[in-house]
């Protein structure tokens, strides 16, 4: 595109060259350069839409207040038309910050191309309807990506949820006729050997099946775009949430006691349970300046408590679907959890999780 572009260009000027003579504009190298200088910023509209836009309308910016300095007359060429993409990818591909202050540009550039140009008034109207419509239309379609992905993401955790619920039933079904049938070679076994040995190859069978059922259901639960192969955090990764202290609020990690012989799944527990609560405190504790996460290994428990001093009209409510999360883990490990406003001032999570992390 950006190549078919510049070539309309050039064939634009040639063919314009005595307009251009007329318009006392710049040779044409020059103006080469000023082409190639708006619109080679196509090349990187949705890596870099700021830059783009910034460098595009920032030459045509300059091109302009020359032209109302020298008081040269004459249209720019027609192939800078396309700097509409520009403001159609600013808000298609830029975040909100970039789309702000790229429209900031394009919006001072726009009145002094008008003076530049000696525009009327519907002209000048017409020409921020086309700058506006191309940045709606890039918000629209952003918009429509978005809620596009955000169904495909809730239709395939639908389909896990379901094929975890198929998990449990093909796993449960499978382990109930084992534990039977093992009942019953048990009970056969000192008067009728050769039934035992019947008994024993239907479980060999049944546990095999399981096993392979098992593979497979659990093979496609893990086929997700989003899936991560870096291996589980722990106990010990807790101290990589801490900060510092430049950053506000400063979060200070402490362990204390034995974690050789915990199970993984409650020192990942533990881990996203400090993540949780400290990206909680970030978000939603009013004037917070310190976060305190406690870490304590006992012989039969793991504690974790987290602490901030932010204010208590935070307006966090316990009822959350983070805090409903958080204490769902904590349950089916066999944990406790609790969190609500402290004794003194700001927001306290404490957990209790078993070191095996099943239930009693």
């Amino acid at each position: 595109m950006v190549a078919a572009l510049v070539c309309w260009s050039l064939v634009e000027v040639v063919l314009r060259q005595a307009a251009w003579t007329s318009a006392n504009l710049a040779p044409r190298p020059l103006l080469l350069l000023y082409v190639l200088a708006v619109l080679g910023p196509l090349l990187w509209r949705r890596t870099h839409p700021l830059v783009a836009v910034a460098v595009s309308f920032g030459t045509l910016t300059i091109l302009d207040i020359v032209r109302i300095l020298t008081g040269s007359q004459g249209a720019l060429l027609s192939s800078m038309s396309a700097a509409l993409i520009l403001a159609y990818a600013l808000f298609r591909w830029g975040s909100g910050r970039e789309a702000a202050s790229g429209l900031g540009v394009i919006l001072l550039w726009l009145p002094i191309t008008h003076v530049a140009d000696h525009m009327s008034l519907s002209e000048a109207v017409a020409g921020y309807g086309f700058f506006l419509f191309a940045a709606a239309l890039g918000a629209a379609i952003r918009y429509r990506t978005k809620i596009r992905i955000r169904d495909i993401d809730h239709a395939k955790a639908r389909e896990r949820e379901q094929l975890a619920r198929e998990l449990h039933d093909t796993v449960a079904h499978h382990v109930s006729g084992i534990a039977i049938q093992a009942q019953a070679g048990r009970a056969i076994a000192a008067s009728q050997p050769e039934r035992a040995i019947e008994a024993l190859a239907v479980i060999e069978d049944a546990a095999t099946r399981t096993l392979t059922e098992l593979r497979a259901i659990v093979g496609v639960l893990r086929a997700s775009q989003d899936t991560e192969f870096a291996p589980q955090p722990g106990v010990a990764e807790v101290e990589q949430l801490a900060t510092d202290g430049q950053a506000r609020p400063c979060v200070e990690v402490t362990l204390s006691g034995e974690f050789d012989d915990l199970s993984p799944a409650v020192g990942a527990a533990i881990y996203r349970l400090a993540q949780e609560s400290i990206t909680n405190a970030r978000r939603h504790a009013r004037h917070a300046t310190q976060v305190t996460v406690a870490v304590t290994g006992d012989a039969d428990r793991v504690r974790l408590t987290i602490d901030d001093d932010g204010s208590a009209a935070g307006g966090r409510a316990p009822a959350g679907y983070g805090l409903v999360g958080m204490r769902e883990r904590a349950s089916l490990l066999g944990g406790t959890f609790h969190a609500g406003p402290a004794a003194e001032r700001g927001w306290r999570v404490e957990a209790v999780l078993p070191r095996t992390g099943t239930p009693r």
